[in-house]
């Protein structure tokens, strides 16, 4: 059983079988309930006016951190910060951008136990870094600490990161890497403050650094803000022999970009 995977070991838990032909059965009954006060949704928690609300990112991003462009810019191209200053990991995608719409159902699955809408977001990352996934040889997940694991019951990038390995077929490593020490929340830092926090934060352990060593990694997580627990956990991988590392996420925040 993997830490990551949330405490299903601990806890008797319906096989995933038999809890999506319950589901399906109930959805028929009662349709499922929405996350806004729009009408019965296209997807689990989204009714069809928030749906339409959500900022799916489909034009040009920047090759590096997955920001919109507002034009194309050809292959590869990349946004000031991101030429400035390299990430630890090679590219990133979104599928949609952080905003009062897309929040809350982000938020309804981290903090309100809506494990339902994993499935959603690995399908939305599919499409949004179809090709990340297409040469990512393992998927992984950003780790929560043993004791936040706990207090939340499970981590929600392992259940996004899972999702997408089936879906995609791809090798899923949940224990690839660990949150040696527990941070405090990056909400209200600032990106030198959130690189501070999370300083040293990650590692692979040794018994899983077989894993990693010369493959292509694709990281996981709900949402990408500063880019500072990506950085650390890529740096991780990459001191254990990773290849290359990517990220790919289900929404990040609307950031100001200029191409170099």
């Amino acid at each position: 059983m993997s830490l990551q995977d949330g405490l299903s070991g601990l806890v008797w838990k319906p096989g995933l079988r038999l809890k999506s032909a319950g589901r399906g059965l109930l959805d028929l009954v009662f349709p499922p309930l929405v996350l806004d006060t729009g009408p019965r949704p296209l997807s689990p928690g989204l009714s069809t006016e928030a749906w339409m609300k959500i900022t799916f990112i489909d034009g040009p991003v920047c090759d590096g951190c997955g920001a919109p462009f507002e034009y194309a810019l050809g292959p590869g191209a990349r946004c000031v910060a991101c030429e400035a200053r390299p990430r630890a990991f090679s590219r990133a995608r979104a599928a949609c951008l952080y905003d009062e719409t897309s929040r809350d159902p982000i938020l309804q699955f981290k903090h309100a136990d809506r494990q339902d809408l994993a499935p959603l977001f690995a399908r939305w990352i599919s499409r949004a870094a179809d090709q990340l996934v297409e040469e990512a040889d393992a998927i992984a997940p950003v780790p929560l600490h043993r004791s936040r694991l706990f207090s939340r019951r499970f981590n929600q990038a392992a259940e996004i990161a899972r999702g997408l390995a089936r879906l995609r077929d791809r090798t899923y490593l949940p224990d690839a890497l660990v949150r040696r020490r527990a941070t405090e929340s990056q909400g209200g830092k600032s990106g030198s403050g959130r690189q501070r926090n999370v300083a040293g934060a990650f590692d692979v352990p040794p018994q899983r650094a077989r894993q990693v060593a010369g493959r292509n990694i694709l990281l996981v997580d709900d949402v990408l803000t500063t880019g500072a627990t990506a950085q650390g956990c890529a740096r991780a991988l990459l001191a254990a022999g990773a290849a290359r590392v990517d990220l790919a996420v289900v929404a990040r925040v609307k950031a100001a970009t200029t191409a170099s």
